[in-house]
This record gives C-alpha cells, sequence and structure tokens, in this order.
C-alpha cells in the first residue's frame, strides 16, 4: 500500500512539472532540395533517410520549399600522439560541416551553420583492423548527431 501511494505520488508530480514525452519533429515546410553535397555522401543519405518521413525530397532547388545547401562536408583524421620511435598512438578524427538553408527564391532561412565534431581514438599496430571499425562507428556517431542537430534546426525554421 505504501508503495503504490508513493509511485502515485511521484506520478502526480511528474506530470505535475510540466513533463512530456520528446514528440517527433515536426517542419514548417513540405519539400525540400539537397544541394552541394558530394556523390554518395553519407551525411546527405542519413538526411534523406531521416527526412523521408515527413517532408518531400525534391532534385530540383526551384520545386523545394527549402533548399539544403552544404558549403562544407568533410572528414579528417590526424595524429594526436606518437611513441619516440614514431608509432602512432592516438589519432583525432574530425568532422567539418557546413551547411544553410534557403528559400527556392534565395531568401536566407538559416543562416550558414558550421559544425565541427571531434574525437580521439587509440591506435596500436597490433590491432590495425579493429581500429578501422572503430574509426568507423566514431564518424557514422558523429554524422549521427550532425544529423540530429540539424533536423531541430530545420524544424526551428520560419518559411
Amino acid at each position: 500500500m505504501l508503495r503504490r501511494t508513493a509511485l502515485l505520488l511521484t506520478a502526480g508530480a511528474v506530470t505535475g512539472c510540466g513533463f512530456q514525452l520528446r514528440q517527433p519533429l515536426s517542419y514548417p515546410f513540405r519539400s525540400i532540395a539537397l544541394v552541394g553535397f558530394a556523390p554518395r555522401s553519407p551525411l546527405e543519405t542519413e538526411l534523406r533517410r531521416a527526412l523521408a518521413d515527413q517532408v518531400q525530397i525534391v532534385l530540383s532547388p526551384g520545386q523545394a520549399e527549402v533548399v539544403l545547401r552544404a558549403m562544407e562536408d568533410r572528414r579528417d583524421k590526424s595524429v594526436a600522439a606518437s611513441t619516440a620511435a614514431g608509432q602512432v598512438r592516438e589519432v583525432q578524427l574530425r568532422l567539418h560541416v557546413t551547411v544553410r538553408a534557403d528559400t527556392a527564391a534565395g531568401r536566407t532561412l538559416m543562416a550558414p551553420v558550421e559544425m565541427r565534431l571531434t574525437r580521439d581514438l587509440s591506435y596500436t599496430e597490433a590491432a590495425a583492423l579493429s581500429k578501422a571499425q572503430e574509426e568507423a562507428e566514431l564518424y557514422r556517431e558523429m554524422q549521427a548527431d550532425v544529423v540530429a542537430q540539424l533536423l531541430r534546426r530545420l524544424s526551428a525554421i520560419g518559411v
């Protein structure tokens, strides 16, 4: 009985504070064109997949209410630490993305947004294959983060 009362009080407190589950994003436009992405860009592919359920993706910017332009979509990898013998011990992975959103007529809806994500990856020659898989997974994770940020920004623009 005491347990049930505590549960009801907790449920009442949570609903009273304005808590609600996260709802799917809604967009103030019906069509979008993705322009400027490199051929077979994984970022464009993931954006298309994320937007496909709620927005029509068109090929021609003239047919779209919103044109999302990729100004930069680049991946870098650099050595962050090495031993005295010159063996790599740590690499730094970077994802640079810059996009902006306009109307088909050219009116700016979202000023250029630059996103730079960085992850560190320890490295050993003995585990090169597994580290390559870990690197690919880290890039996928960074890309998913960029897509989530872009979707939130696109849901907030005023058309």
